[in-house]
């Protein structure tokens, strides 16, 4: 019998604001879009761009 490892993928989002260039990873969101507005900076007045989503692979 051939054992194959269970693939769970994980999908997350890349934020980044315009004004102070702060990055931030955070769970993916249905709805989410690249280079659409997101939220508002933690650290400034800025409004964060989604500029990644992508997935991890862990194996079982």
């Amino acid at each position: 019998m051939i054992f194959s490892k269970e693939k769970i993928i994980l999908e997350y989002t890349v934020e980044k604001c315009q004004k102070c260039n702060l990055e931030r990873k955070r769970k993916y969101h249905e709805g989410d879009f690249l280079f659409t507005e997101s939220s508002k900076c933690d650290s400034c007045d800025g409004i964060t761009v989604i500029e990644k989503i992508f997935g991890e692979t862990i194996e079982k």
